[in-house]
């Protein structure tokens, strides 16, 4: 019947424990701060069922993220939210009573939500957490974390995790706070993260990103702090803009302002400057050539017609004789 485990803030120096998957009714396991180290191990099918939150933040985890685990932990891809208690209150709607339950027991946690350590005091029955923060992850972030739809955080900082920021993201439409910062992704943050109107902690800082970043919706509301180390990216919250983006769509609009202001009228009026100028020099071009036509024809006639009455003159004496 064990629900909730914190090991928190300790000397324990092991490797991953996946044999308390088998623990039926686990919700949360608290592991940050220790000595735990390797990767963690594959388990089978139905192990961590109920598991909702899980911290192995700050310890010495290597390898690949978990993607068998992300496949299995179908608690953290839908949650009913309709009736929302703290974990380890009786819940006496429910109809279930435990035998052992006399009194209600809250669990506490302590978990790095928007950049700081944020103590809950009550953990609500509805939130779905992880945090794999300052370890030795790498490789890239699974397609399949998408699946987890039901997340509320997602702490992947200070790994050394590479490849692109999934798209698959987007299907997490209830988180609200997302921290890929510190590790050494690299292409273009999807834009399809803007759908994601639940988040408001958002940050990719120190990766190797590029291209534009996100907008409208929750990216409105994030300043360039969330940015801060990846030279590629641009946008309007950030020194480097996105010429290629903002300046190609307003350019019919551009030319229109500047028909209207006056500026398109003085192109209109040089063009006409130079039709002009032009048919009046095409006319005037037209003229002359006739009159130097006329003029060449005239002195042919004369020339060549004396030479021909010579030659006739010649003739005629040779006849005679």
């Amino acid at each position: 019947m064990l629900e909730f485990i914190d090991f928190g803030n300790n000397q324990l120096n092991d490797s991953f424990p996946s044999w308390l998957g088998n623990l039926p009714e686990l919700r949360v396991l608290i592991l940050r701060s220790n000595g735990f180290y390797g990767a963690l191990r594959k388990v089978g099918a139905r192990k961590f069922r109920k598991l909702q939150i899980i911290n192995l933040s700050q310890n010495t985890f290597t390898g690949d993220l978990p993607t068998k685990y992300f496949e299995i932990w179908d608690a953290m891809k839908v949650i009913n939210s309709s009736h929302m208690t703290y974990m380890g209150e009786i819940d006496v709607d429910s109809g279930y009573l435990p035998e052992f339950a006399y009194d209600n027991h809250d669990y506490s946690m302590t978990m790095n939500n928007k950049g700081s350590a944020l103590e809950y005091l009550k953990i609500p029955s509805t939130l779905v957490a992880i945090d794999f923060s300052y370890n030795r992850f790498e490789g890239p972030i699974p397609n399949v974390i998408g699946n987890l739809t039901a997340l509320h955080l997602l702490n992947l900082s200070n790994n050394m995790l590479t490849g692109h920021v999934p798209s698959s993201l987007v299907n997490m439409k209830a988180l609200e706070c997302l921290d890929l910062s510190g590790n050494q992704l690299s292409g273009q943050i999807p834009l399809q993260l803007s759908e994601l109107t639940a988040l408001s902690s958002f940050n990719v800082s120190w990766n190797h990103l590029s291209g534009p970043i996100p907008q409208g919706q929750q990216f409105d509301t994030f300043d360039s702090k969330s940015y801060n180390g990846n030279t590629g990216l641009c946008g309007p919250f950030l020194e480097k803009k996105c010429e290629s983006y903002e300046t190609f769509p307003s350019t019919p609009s551009t030319i229109k302002e500047d028909e209207d202001s006056g500026f398109g009228s003085f192109f209109k009026i040089n063009w006409m400057i130079i039709l002009i100028g032009y048919a009046g020099g095409l006319i005037v071009g037209v003229v002359a050539g006739n009159e130097f036509t006329k003029i060449k024809h005239d002195w042919f006639v004369k020339t060549f017609g004396r030479k021909q009455l010579r030659r006739q003159r010649k003739k005629n004496i040779r006849n005679i004789n």
